[in-house]
């Protein structure tokens, strides 16, 4: 009977697909460094901030987001941020969808994570709505040397935008690394019609990236972020110049480790339809590196674990597990998955 087993799974694994096998994350795989990012959908607190607009995340407004509900909230992301570690949180999680400081303090200083010592990066954004891009960190395992918040200057007739953070800090073996944490603008009024505001966010961030390789093209370069564009899109392939992994590695160039993905999976889920819009792209050199930090094609993934998705009920398959529906309390963790790169 155990042959029977045994052969029966040698088997499965051979029909099943390498895009799926390659997406099996183990939290306790071997690591020198795990980043993590992750859009927490709307973590707002529960106060009205007069320079924002964040009505309707108050505990009279439609949503009813009382201390019950954000707290809920809380206690969801936290769970997470430990699952994706193996009991050790990721030593660098990147966020984005936080409101302000205090929203990070709550989730890192009022919950057990407060045990781990991690320290904070976030800035109020010129986002309409306030919602914010953020870091937080082991200080143990890395070390920042600056931080910056870019804006992002859209043309006159748009909205502001979240700021793109950039990181510079080093390993405990003194390498440095160079992280971009992303949030562009939505596609909220069609897709053609927004394009111009994410071409200029990757406008933005690619002058940036120019920058770090005039001065070095073995820059150790990490970008990160919800881009709402696909790999594919004109603004990541052609703007922002992120590649697909080939043959051969070229120095001084961007290499987007998620453009396999969508052959499996997604990181949302809209009308049925799963998108890769939650990326990791990275530089030649941590490619090419098999000493200090390094990282392979396969050592970038989508976390989903079977908490944070729910039954599609209208559609088929699973969705993410979100916070609302619509107006609708759903009670869940967020409408996006996390993404995770590991360095060795």
């Amino acid at each position: 009977m155990t042959k029977i087993i045994f052969f029966f799974l040698f088997f499965m694994m051979i029909l099943i697909p390498e895009s799926l096998r390659s997406q099996s994350f183990n939290p306790e795989r071997e690591r020198s460094l795990r980043i993590l990012f992750y859009n927490t959908e709307n973590t707002f607190d529960t106060l009205n901030d007069p320079a924002t607009d964040d009505d309707e995340f108050t505990p009279e407004a439609i949503r009813r987001w009382h201390s019950y509900r954000y707290y809920t909230k809380i206690k969801k992301l936290y769970k997470t941020f430990i699952a994706t570690g193996g009991w050790q949180p990721p030593e660098i999680i990147g966020l984005c969808e936080v409101e302000n400081k205090k929203v990070l303090e709550d989730l890192f200083h009022n919950t057990p994570f407060n045990k781990f010592k991690y320290k904070i990066i976030h800035k109020d954004s010129p986002d309409q709505r306030g919602i914010d891009v953020a870091a937080i960190y082991n200080p143990k395992k890395f070390k920042v040397l600056k931080y910056q918040f870019f804006p992002v200057e859209l043309p006159d007739s748009y909205r502001n935008t979240r700021d793109i953070l950039y990181i510079k800090g080093t390993t405990k073996i003194k390498d440095t690394l160079h992280l971009f944490i992303n949030h562009w603008p939505s596609k909220w009024g069609g897709t053609l019609k927004t394009e111009p505001k994410r071409i200029c966010a990757a406008k933005t961030l690619r002058k940036k990236i120019d920058s770090l390789f005039d001065v070095n093209s073995s820059s150790k370069i990490i970008v990160t972020g919800d881009f709402n564009d696909l790999p594919k899109a004109k603004s990541i392939r052609k703007i922002l110049k992120a590649i697909p992994v080939g043959d051969s590695i070229e120095e001084g160039k961007l290499y987007n480790l998620s453009t396999r993905w969508d052959k499996f999976y997604g990181t949302h889920k809209y009308q049925g339809k799963w998108s890769v819009i939650d990326q990791v792209i990275v530089s030649s050199a941590l490619l090419k590196s098999k000493k200090e930090n390094y990282c392979n094609p396969h050592d970038a993934f989508i976390y989903y674990s079977g908490f944070l998705l729910e039954k599609d009920e209208k559609y088929t398959g699973k969705k993410p597990f979100r916070t609302f529906i619509g107006y609708r309390y759903n009670g869940g963790y967020s409408d996006h998955l996390p993404v995770i790169l590991d360095l060795h």
